[in-house]
């Protein structure tokens, strides 16, 4: 059998609609997983990929810039596909300011976007998966998980607390059959790195300090979601895996 098949398996991905949460949705489905698409815009084109690859897809609408829609995500997949086994949380904001001019309006949305709705996700589903013996939740961590970063405050803390959470999560549900991990992006092209990009300065600095001499694309990220919610992947736990360019190598 081949470790990496995901055919009959359910993926719940969030903020799906485009970049990095696309393409992890779009390689789980070439992978043969069918995928339930979480968000507050309804990820149209994303499905239409997964449906040319044979797939089903499903959208579930959910802001999670509250933890008020996390039961109804799980029942809406469950209702939608029929069962549950990985879960994938990449839906996430981010806020740019000086440390001194941060606002506490600012802090909230990205913490409770980033971290709290993402804990109280994986507690919705990680019940669902310790009830089957089985399941895998993959978090999507940052450089910012390692390093800290310039003016965005809240947005290293909440991807530093995703780093915590995931071993967190591991160590208590490992013996339940689930597994918790991360995947790091490094610096991904898509429309939260837009400012950086658009900025000579800074994108020239980053490229030149990326060893693979380019931005990430968000199909990048695709083999390592595959691998990680695949039974290739089952005693890795507790991992932030970097998909990064080699930028903490250097």
């Amino acid at each position: 059998m081949n470790p990496f098949d995901l055919s009959g398996r359910v993926a719940a991905v969030t903020g799906a609609n485009t970049g990095i949460g696309q393409a992890i949705a779009v390689a789980l489905a070439a992978a043969g997983a069918d995928v339930a698409l979480i968000g507050r815009t309804p990820a149209t084109d994303t499905a239409q990929q997964i449906r040319a690859l044979g797939r089903r897809a499903a959208i579930v609408s959910a802001d999670l810039s509250t933890i008020e829609p996390v039961d109804r995500v799980v029942a809406g997949t469950l209702e939608a596909l029929g069962r549950l086994d990985i879960l994938i949380n990449n839906a996430g904001i981010i806020r740019r300011a000086d440390a001194v001019d941060f606002t506490e309006e600012d802090w909230d949305a990205v913490v409770d976007t980033n971290l709290k709705s993402v804990f109280f996700l994986s507690q919705a589903v990680g019940r669902h998966m310790i009830a089957q013996g089985r399941g895998r939740i993959i978090n999507i961590a940052s450089m910012l998980t390692f390093q800290g970063g310039v003016r965005v405050p809240s947005y290293t803390a909440s991807k530093s607390g995703i780093g915590g959470l995931t071993k967190l999560l591991a160590n208590e549900w490992a013996k339940h059959g689930v597994t918790v991990n991360a995947i790091a992006p490094g610096y991904i092209a898509t429309n939260n790195t837009a400012a950086l990009q658009a900025d000579p300065v800074r994108n020239t600095a980053i490229v030149d300090r990326i060893p693979a001499g380019r931005w990430g694309d968000p199909a990048d990220l695709g083999g390592a979601a595959v691998f990680l919610a695949s039974d290739a992947a089952a005693y890795v736990q507790g991992h932030v895996l970097a998909v990064d360019g080699g930028w903490l190598a250097r």
